[in-house]
């Protein structure tokens, strides 16, 4: 397509919360703790999960990948927010703006298909625990990542291009702190209803589609776990899935609540933070909800810095 906005050449300005002057400095300090810990936290179950051997199971697996997913997730684009908090100078060049909007594009798309494979795992172990090991063989874990990966990188392969090619007419302002979907399509001088709508059936392929997995996953978890008699083994099934469970809903219910209703609808200062909540304070938080309900992971951890008892 034509472009005419010469974004190609100048790049690209991140109004952000530049509106909000006496904000910005409060929101750098914030996010660059947040950040740090999310850095931190993520890093280490990573590191565990490798060093551990009792840790080289599918759950664990799949924890560490969505450990990297969660690393990649924030620093695509946190870093650079951090900057044009830290100073005037507000603008993005148009290549770090695709890159930006591909790997936020790519890794969330994984992430939403990588939660639906845990949950199949957690349906697995809780469900049908005597065939646990012989369904969640290590080839089937691989194929179930390199799917997830896959049909992220296609998310992104697809709608990147169509959303960096509309034209713009010379309007180079995103109002927002990165290069987000949304933000450059409502941009766009011309009809852009086309990639609306192709956007719109990618959110239902990779958010509802996965997400319906999960609810019939857990369907099948709290049948069974209905039909446990003692109460130590309920508290044990529970256990189980609770950390899972409590990351989906962090993260699916900023997602679903951003990308599955009109843009229109939802005000601009709104989208920021739910933004900022699902790109930094869940990676930070999935860390911490594993590390405090998992003893597993606390006693790898304790090991790993050289305090095992």
């Amino acid at each position: 397509m034509e472009k005419s906005n010469d974004s190609s050449e100048y790049g690209f300005i991140l109004m952000g919360f530049s509106d909000r002057p006496k904000l910005e400095m409060v929101l750098f300090i914030v996010n660059f703790t947040l950040y740090s810990v999310a850095v931190l936290g993520n890093s280490a179950i990573i590191l565990v999960c490798i060093l551990d051997s009792r840790l080289h199971t599918p759950m664990y697996f799949f924890l560490a990948n969505l450990s990297f997913l969660d690393l990649c997730f924030s620093t695509s684009c946190i870093p650079q927010m951090l900057v044009n908090l830290w100073g005037p100078d507000k603008t993005i060049s148009y290549a770090g703006c695709v890159v930006q909007l591909f790997s936020f594009l790519s890794v969330g798309g994984v992430e939403c298909i990588l939660l639906a494979v845990m949950a199949y795992d957690r349906y697995a172990a809780v469900c049908k625990p005597l065939h646990y090991t012989v369904i969640m063989h290590p080839q089937l874990c691989l194929r179930l990542v390199a799917v997830a990966w896959g049909s992220g990188l296609v998310n992104a392969i697809v709608m990147a291009p169509l959303t960096m090619t509309l034209s713009r007419c010379g309007q180079r302002r995103v109002n927002h702190f990165l290069c987000e979907m949304p933000a450059l399509i409502k941009m766009a001088c011309v009809d852009s209803r086309a990639v609306e709508m192709l956007a719109f059936t990618f959110a239902i392929l990779i958010v509802l589609l996965p997400l319906t997995l999960i609810l019939v996953s857990y369907g099948y978890i709290a049948a069974a776990v209905l039909r446990i008699k003692s109460a130590a083994g309920r508290w044990k099934a529970f256990n189980t899935c609770s950390s899972h469970l409590t990351v989906v809903s962090l993260f699916y219910g900023s997602i679903i609540y951003m990308y599955m209703q009109p843009g229109n609808n939802s005000s601009q200062d709104q989208g920021k933070f739910l933004t900022l909540f699902y790109n930094l304070v869940t990676p930070m938080l999935n860390p911490l909800i594993y590390t405090l309900r998992n003893k597993e992971v606390k006693g790898a951890l304790r090991k790993v810095l050289g305090r095992q008892q």
